[in-house]
């Protein structure tokens, strides 16, 4: 049977048997891979297309679109809608301050913003490096450290007003930990700490 295009697909010619069921059977076989298929979400995808071959594209009802790498169930996501804010899970020594503390990953990045405060209204103190948060575990670092910068008041006797923030993995001391550092001493001789510290930054874990 001869064939047609770069996608050679099968067409009957003149000289071949009138095979019509097998011969639409064997075009659609040939059209199908170069389909873009249509399933409601990441798990349909996983249970359909597992052992769909290499550069099948398959988008999602929410407008995600993935195109298969690998023969095992290996793809990349060539568009995903963004996600939406999640609360910073902050320890119970903290709480928000005036803007919100929240998270989100996009892709190989994660995003961070709002402020933190202490309960009690007293400094925070960043310079041996004190916890604030954890974490979610899809916006940890696969290993290591990953880090951001944070702002905080200079209300009061703080110098330089600016610190950093440390996202830690699962294979640290403390997984999933955010911890707040900072070198800034007290400009006049006073209390070392902030009042606030704002957290708006990003970090990657690829």
């Amino acid at each position: 049977m001869a064939t047609i295009g770069y996608a050679s697909l099968p067409v009957p010619g003149g000289a071949d048997a009138p095979v019509g069921p097998g011969a639409l059977a064997a075009l659609a076989t040939a059209i199908d891979p170069h389909l873009v298929h249509h399933v409601a979400n990441l798990a349909e995808r996983n249970t359909r297309f597992a052992g769909a071959p290499v550069h099948t594209v398959v988008t999602a009802a929410d407008g995600t679109v993935w195109k298969k790498t690998a023969t095992s169930n290996t793809w990349v996501t060539w568009w995903e809608p963004e996600p939406a804010w999640r609360p910073l899970p902050l320890l119970s020594a903290f709480q928000a301050g005036q803007v919100f503390p929240e998270i989100k990953r996009v892709g190989g990045r994660v995003r961070l913003r709002g402020r933190i405060a202490r309960t009690d209204g007293t400094a925070i103190i960043g310079t041996n490096g004190i916890q604030v948060a954890t974490v979610p575990t899809d916006c940890r670092p696969p290993s290591q450290i990953a880090t951001s910068t944070a702002f905080f008041s200079t209300a009061g006797d703080p110098l330089i007003g600016a610190g950093r923030m440390e996202s830690h993995s699962n294979d640290q001391a403390i997984p999933g930990a955010l911890i707040f550092w900072s070198q800034d001493g007290a400009q006049d001789g006073g209390t070392v700490g902030t009042g606030w510290i704002d957290i708006s930054g990003s970090y990657s874990i690829d």
